[in-house]
């Protein structure tokens, strides 16, 4: 009997998990589809079929702007789907996130330092962007992680930590915007708002790349992270070193949120938002919760892509306005059912 019932369960959710899959590949499908320029379904097949050497308009505009921003959208969304759930997982806390944690907001502050200071390695400002994100972020994610280890140190006091650490280096960020040229400051200005326009193949290798190593790396301690969400004390009688695994947790999800950040910017609650709409319909089981966390998050940012292209024609407005317009009330109503519990 019990042996049924976990087969249903199961299999349900591998068809909740196919039909999320699903959702993310038509969403991609549109949002390669809609832009400026209007190009017919047949001519947008011709130009995917023609490849990256074809000499057509439509092949320019769809293997040079759409087809990078459109994959750019689906690895920075595994990415950040994938870094909200662990940092959740690992803090207890179901209101944390890297936004919400100030881990998004350390990681942007580092990337603004190598655009003010023009910080570039073997000529590459990418580079240079991105590493410096890695560390800032990292610095933020090792504060967490050993504060975490105080005693005495509440899952409620994290995310207060996080707020104070949040407004800290949007502080920096917005002093170097204060004291930098012009020309500087409207860079950092739109770094702050997740601009997909920035996206290259660039971005997408390196997303690409950091995405499918770092889950390779979660997706071995999928049982470890499921057992952690029981209980602390429960994971450590079954033998987890639960302090090594919430560190490497760690390290990896800051190298998430550096690749995200040092290539668009800053993109809020996308981290917070999908793993909960994923927990909602497959549990706590990371085997199904931790691939389907980072699809949401794809299809969340895939969407508000779409959202952004049709509200501003002839220019794309900012994804990261529309994550946040989503959400803000989403986390409002976290705090509300958090505090009836």
């Amino acid at each position: 009997m019990e042996s049924h019932v976990y087969h249903d369960i199961n299999s349900r959710r591998l068809y909740l998990s196919a039909g999320i899959c699903l959702a993310m590949i038509l969403s991609a499908a549109i949002d390669l589809n809609t832009g400026a320029s209007s190009i017919p379904l047949a001519s947008m097949g011709e130009a995917l079929l023609a490849g990256p050497d074809g000499h057509t308009l439509h092949s320019m505009i769809v293997w040079n702007i759409r087809l990078p921003m459109t994959l750019t959208c689906i690895f920075v969304g595994l990415a950040l789907g994938i870094a909200g759930l662990q940092v959740q997982t690992t803090t207890h806390n179901p209101l944390a996130s890297p936004y919400t944690l100030g881990i998004t907001a350390s990681a942007s502050f580092g990337a603004a330092t190598a655009i003010t200071i023009g910080f570039t390695i073997a000529g590459y400002l990418w580079i240079g962007t991105t590493l410096l994100a890695l560390i800032f972020a990292m610095i933020a994610s090792m504060g967490i992680f050993f504060l975490g280890r105080l005693r005495g140190m509440t899952a409620d006091t994290l995310v207060f930590a996080g707020i104070i650490t949040n407004f800290f280096f949007s502080a920096l960020q917005q002093y170097l915007q204060y004291r930098a040229s012009a020309e500087v400051a409207q860079i950092i200005s739109s770094w702050t708002f997740g601009n997909l326009a920035r996206s290259t193949w660039t971005s997408v290798i390196v997303v690409a790349v950091v995405t499918v190593v770092s889950f390779f790396f979660l997706a071995r301690w999928a049982w470890k992270l499921t057992i952690l969400t029981i209980g602390e004390e429960r994971a450590v009688s079954l033998g987890i070193n639960v302090q090594k695994l919430r560190l490497y947790t760690f390290i990896i999800c800051s190298f998430l949120i550096a690749a995200a950040v040092g290539f668009i910017g800053t993109v809020a609650f996308v981290g917070l938002v999908a793993p909960h709409c994923a927990r909602l319909m497959l549990g706590e089981d990371q085997r199904y919760l931790l691939p389907m966390s980072g699809v949401t998050g794809s299809l969340l940012i895939l969407i508000s892509s779409i959202i952004s292209k049709l509200l501003s024609v002839g220019a794309m407005l900012p994804v990261g306005i529309i994550t946040s317009v989503v959400g803000v009330p989403f986390l409002g109503f976290l705090l509300i059912k958090n505090r009836r519990k």
